[in-house]
């Protein structure tokens, strides 16, 4: 816990959000979880590891029910800072893999956008997804997000020089998967990764997506585009998003799935 808040008291997460690479991550999240929802005001929502409340904050002043759990104090305040009171909010201060103050099948939806980057034992990985599909009502759906291995290996590794440093800290495999620790505290995963996490799972998935697929490869362009251009953008983004060719691809990706 000492290293997430330690690493997100001097990060500008909020920023990387409001970035315009960072944007095009969070509207195809929020594209597919407004398909989810489809204006049902009366499906309830958790967030486990909330961050700064992003989309959390969004839902809920759109007049969402929404339960909000973060790990970070320092996060956490950011929450709380962009309230005014008028929003149906709970958030709290909890652990991703101890939902415990939440019953079984309590919620519609349930969002674990910021966990799975973090955990990094498979094991632990499986437990908060376990938790997130138990406090989940039978046909609800569960969305994780997770950092995905190659697009880490080509830009940081290669592209920022960092191959040989890897290699002395044992940080890659033979064959290129990147190995973490806590301390380092990112975990990269394959789409194998991902459908051995889920294969025992009560769930069927509905989607694998390429969150911002292509964008994190050239930021720079992006953060630079007019409207007109990052409108275009988006509109390829959105039609090749859902290729599972391009998927290993991308920086972050978006299983979503539905609790049988």
């Amino acid at each position: 816990m000492d290293y997430l808040e330690n690493y997100y008291s001097s990060y500008d997460e909020e920023g990387r959000l409001l970035s315009r690479h960072g944007q095009v991550e969070y509207l195809t999240t929020m594209k597919y979880i407004h398909a989810i929802l489809g204006g049902d005001k009366k499906k309830k929502i958790l967030e486990v590891g909330t961050g700064t409340g992003r989309y959390s904050v969004t839902l809920a002043k759109e007049g969402y029910s929404v339960d909000a759990v973060e790990l970070t104090e320092h996060n956490l305040k950011i929450l709380l800072g962009k309230l005014d009171g008028t929003e149906n909010i709970r958030a709290v201060q909890g652990n991703a893999l101890d939902l415990s103050r939440y019953e079984d099948n309590s919620f519609g939806v349930a969002l674990v956008l910021g966990p799975m980057y973090h955990l990094c034992s498979e094991e632990d990985k499986k437990q908060a997804l376990r938790e997130a599909v138990r406090v989940t009502k039978t046909g609800g759906y569960i969305l994780a997000a997770y950092c995905m291995n190659e697009m880490v290996v080509i830009k940081e590794v290669f592209l920022n020089g960092s191959l040989e440093r890897c290699l002395e800290r044992g940080m890659l495999t033979e064959d290129f998967h990147c190995v973490s620790k806590p301390e380092d505290l990112f975990e990269m995963v394959r789409v194998e990764d991902i459908f051995a996490l889920t294969r025992d799972l009560p769930v069927t998935r509905e989607k694998l997506i390429a969150a911002d697929g292509a964008t994190n490869y050239m930021r720079s362009y992006i953060d630079g585009l007019d409207d007109k251009m990052f409108d275009y953008w988006m509109k390829f983004h959105f039609a090749t998003c859902e290729r599972q060719d391009l998927i290993g691809a991308t920086n972050h990706s978006l299983d979503i799935l539905r609790k049988k």
